[in-house]
């Protein structure tokens, strides 16, 4: 239940200058969740000039998103002993000179390091931006303030690609980080112009120092996110370091729990998943997020590898999604705004998902730039109606002393979840291709391939036989030729596999919408 103090701080005169914040917070957050995916197309161009392996050039990326799963849950507690305002200005500052960094990297031992700054110092600004536009904003407009803060946590990380492969291809990758220069530079002016501390974090308190429960979650995440970005490439639980690296996490994260629980002044304080709303509606969007990292990252996979796109024109082509989000955000923005229930739209926006997914289940080989559109522009749009609601329903129950906790769990789990998504969704994608390869195989022999050269094919693009009477060598090429296309289709049909587990997933999760629904408006009559 919300304490007087929440309500004085929530009711209170709104701030003049809270779109301002906004903007500026909002800045740097866009800025660290574009960096999550804009080097991912620049990767190949990297390994040309540091002479790398593509094994040892993932860790450009791989290093980044470590340090950041490891930052997130620290958030609140640094925010809460040193003020969010500083630790904010401190982030961007040092997020600003990791890029500038990282763009003058003569190695890869030098980008790596970089990298790894660059994520430590970026993880502070997707919860201290959700908690600043919260304590920011009125009740009334605090929808709105989410449908901004999600509009950035969104579109950022679809439009890397874009960006990325631009600027990649016009200048060089170098810039994929020296852009971050002047736009961090304005983000840092305008937050130490307008942004200020609450009083509560004032008046904060000198707590002891959880030691134990900061060296447990750094090891228990770091871990975590090894096996996570780099399991599969080892073949998971075949691999001795990957069953350790488990172990270690696992022994460290029990250890994490029983020891936040029992600390009085905990890092991250777990008894905020005592709040019910808060809970369950993290949860939810918990796994929307598992679900929507899945499609952000085999969508781009399909269009370069089954459509022979470029990196340019794939992010090109996923660019809508991006331009749907932002309508339908700022639909439910000014629908709250002007004081209409927006929450019945959640339930529709998981059934518009998956009515995008059943969409992209029937891409093929052949499919048009028209079926590509209207799949994710209808996952684009169904996106937006529903995660600024679910962030704004879940931290409007909080109280505000406990706001950076709850957006440094919010944002924890979030993490955790894209990256179970991003690899557990690989790890299938790839097994099952090797499914339909091997049934493909089944249905092919040496006498299809004599059947095959006397009927002419009439499949687009499907290679042309001429097996009998052939010397060997033309024959070895014909049988290479069909089993290309054994593999090519194998790929598409695993894709729509995956289409097919995410829409059911998805469907399984529409009863926890009543859920929240009935826990949000029993807090509301409680409160009161």
């Amino acid at each position: 239940m919300a304490t007087a103090t929440t309500i004085d701080l929530r009711e209170s005169e709104p701030n003049p200058y809270r779109w301002l914040i906004a903007l500026s917070v909002m800045l740097g957050t866009v800025l660290e969740l574009l960096d999550t995916s804009i080097v991912n197309v620049s990767l190949p161009h990297m390994q040309g000039t540091f002479s790398a392996s593509v094994d040892e050039i993932t860790w450009v990326a791989t290093s980044y998103l470590i340090a950041n799963g490891i930052m997130i849950p620290l958030t609140g507690w640094i925010s809460s002993r040193f003020g969010r305002k500083n630790y904010f200005l401190f982030s961007v500052t040092a997020f600003v000179a990791a890029s500038a960094m990282c763009g003058a990297a003569q190695s890869l031992q030098q980008i790596v390091l970089f990298r790894l700054i660059q994520g430590f110092a970026g993880a502070a600004m997707q919860p201290s931006s959700q908690a600043i536009m919260m304590e920011t904003f009125p009740p009334k407009e605090q929808t709105a303030a989410m449908a901004i803060w999600s509009f950035g946590m969104m579109v950022a990380p679809v439009m890397g690609p874009t960006v990325g492969g631009w600027i990649t291809d016009n200048w060089s990758w170098r810039w994929c980080f020296y852009v971050n220069v002047p736009v961090g530079i304005v983000a840092i002016l305008m937050a130490q112009t307008f942004l200020e501390d609450p009083p509560y974090l004032r008046a904060r308190r000198e707590d002891k120092v959880d030691g134990v429960g900061i060296a447990c979650i750094v090891l228990a995440l770091a871990s975590l996110q090894l096996v996570a970005d780099r399991g599969q490439r080892a073949d998971w639980f075949e691999s001795a370091w990957v069953v350790q690296a488990s172990i270690i996490s696992f022994i460290a994260a029990a250890i994490f729990i029983w020891r936040e629980l029992t600390f009085e002044a905990p890092v991250l304080d777990l008894r905020i998943l005592a709040n019910p709303v808060y809970t369950v509606t993290t949860c939810f969007a918990m796994s929307m997020t598992f679900a929507l990292w899945g499609v952000n990252l085999i969508n781009p996979i399909f269009l370069q590898e089954y459509m022979g796109y470029s990196a340019w024109q794939a992010g090109l082509t996923l660019a809508p999604r991006a331009l749907s989000a932002m309508a339908s955000l700022l639909l439910v923005g000014q629908l709250s705004r002007l004081g209409l229930n927006t929450k019945p739209l959640i339930p529709v926006g998981v059934a518009g998902l998956i009515l995008s997914l059943w969409m992209m289940s029937k891409w093929n080989a052949q499919v048009g730039p028209r079926e590509i559109l209207d799949a994710l522009v209808v996952s684009g749009f169904s996106n937006g109606l529903i995660f600024a609601q679910l962030s704004a329903i879940a931290m409007a129950t909080v109280p505000a002393p406990e706001m950076g906790n709850a957006a440094s769990m919010s944002g924890l789990m979030r993490n955790i979840s894209s990256a179970l998504g991003v690899s557990m969704l690989t790890s299938v994608l790839v097994e099952r291709q090797q499914v339909h390869q091997a049934r493909l195989v089944e249905h092919f022999s040496i006498f299809d391939a004599w059947r095959m050269s006397a009927v002419p094919s009439r499949m687009p693009g499907a290679p042309t036989f001429h097996f009998a009477g052939q010397s060997f060598l033309t024959q070895r090429h014909g049988l290479a030729a069909v089993y290309g296309q054994v593999q090519s289709q194998a790929g598409i049909l695993s894709f729509e596999d995956i289409y097919w587990v995410l829409a059911i997933w998805l469907a399984l999760l529409l009863p926890a919408y009543l859920v929240i629904r009935k826990a949000a408006v029993s807090r509301t009559i409680a409160a009161h």
